[in-house]
């Protein structure tokens, strides 16, 4: 039986990278959301877990014919449950993982309709009869992974609902909303930000670098607001609302990752001094309306406490130990940006390490296999498998992935 979930999920790689190959990523800059399974109707998704609970994610159809909005459902036995509908977005996010909830999860996104600044994040149960776990709202975008590998499962965001229309601002003037890191702890949600103070001081110091001193004092002499009177041109006014948001994202970075005196510190170096008590205030109140104010508890753990590291099953080798326990790990979306590239070879071969939440925690080629485009091999970052399995426990993997470059 395994040896026949293998092949399957082998072949199913095969063709859906084939495939993905060959489709243009809908959205090429890298600032911009991720693609979804389904956007406005097109796309879809099945699939079944081993307790007989399936999945299904596609067109929402009135009057039996497909709508340009999506539905997901899930069923089991003679029962069908639609968990989302008339969606302008729906993603799978995380199939068969261990959020820490007590029972492997199928994670739904949905975003409502085009403007909504965020989505919903729903955690229904693959346990039957399935259930809603949690719902968290508020993000632009979720993604659960074993970031680093340490064998428990985080879900990072961005607290979209807390900055939008924050001072005038739009999400599109930000390079991104401040990152949360949540993780279930006992099925409690924990802000495990601080863990991550790592993560945040490298996108701190890639902000401070656009910054312009010139720019920075201009905003400083500012009344910090940018609003009328002003004594600024059209062009002077659009430079320093780019410095007022990347000041903004750095006292975030600080706040989130639970610095609040280094956030308050660098709000009064850099903002207008007239000004700091004002927006001190409305960015506390601007996190009360945020995904913060939905978690149970903070992480009181420091940044530098030690971690295990996982145990990699190798999927690449015939020689691993008791890998007839390991079913592989299957695509559920894999997608490339543009290039303009001739390709010699017809195939590539992948070696990719794969969380336990179906994440690409690393890719390289194999052996001698040369990569000619650093952009494909990037894109990887973005692609989500349902995990490899070890028994019915989901577990980090190595995987090599035959890529078709057939035109």
């Amino acid at each position: 039986m395994e040896s026949a979930l293998e092949a399957m999920a082998n072949i199913s790689v095969r063709i859906l990278a084939w495939l993905a190959f060959l489709c243009l990523a809908s959205t090429a800059s890298h600032a911009q959301i991720p693609d979804v399974l389904c956007n406005e109707g097109s796309g879809s998704f099945e699939a079944a877990f081993h307790t007989g609970v399936k999945v299904r994610v596609g067109a929402a159809k009135k009057g039996g014919l497909a709508t340009r909005l999506c539905e997901a459902a899930v069923s089991w036995d003679q029962q069908n449950e639609l968990v989302a509908t008339d969606a302008f977005q729906l993603d799978v996010d995380a199939f068969g993982v261990d959020l820490g909830v007590g029972v492997p999860v199928v994670a739904f996104q949905v975003k409502k309709s085009r403007p909504d600044c965020c989505m919903a994040y729903q955690i229904h149960s693959l346990q039957k009869p399935s259930r809603l776990l949690r719902t968290i709202t508020g993000g632009d975008f979720f993604s659960a992974a074993d970031t680093d590998l340490d064998g428990r499962v985080e879900i990072w965001s961005h607290d979209a609902a807390a900055v939008d229309g924050f001072e005038t601002l739009v999400l599109g003037e930000l390079d991104a909303p401040p990152t949360i890191v949540l993780r279930f702890e006992q099925s409690r949600l924990i802000d495990v930000s601080s863990e991550f103070q790592t993560y945040f001081d490298s996108e701190i110091a890639k902000i401070r670098e656009k910054i312009g001193q010139l720019d920075l004092l201009d905003f400083k002499s500012s009344n910090g607001a940018l609003t009328p009177p002003t004594a600024f041109s059209a062009e002077q006014l659009h430079r320093l609302r780019r410095v007022k948001a990347r000041v903004l994202e750095i006292v975030w970075s600080y706040l989130y990752s639970g610095r609040e005196q280094e956030a308050w510190r660098s709000l009064a170096e850099m903002w207008p001094a007239a000004d700091v008590e004002r927006v001190r205030v409305a960015i506390l109140d601007g996190r009360t309306h945020g995904i913060r104010a939905q978690v149970d508890g903070v992480s009181t753990v420091g940044p530098n406490g030690k971690k295990k590291r996982v145990a990699l099953f190798d999927a690449t080798s015939s020689s691993q130990p008791n890998k007839s326990e390991i079913t592989s790990s299957r695509p559920i979306q894999l997608r490339r940006p543009p290039t303009s590239l001739t390709l010699p070879e017809s195939e590539l071969l992948l070696d990719l390490v794969i969380d336990s939440a179906g994440k690409v925690r690393s890719a390289e080629p194999s052996g001698k296999t040369k990569w000619p485009d650093a952009d494909l091999l990037g894109a990887t970052a973005g692609w989500k498998f349902i995990p490899a399995f070890k028994g019915n426990r989901p577990v980090a993997s190595r995987s090599r992935l035959a890529v078709s470059l057939a035109r």
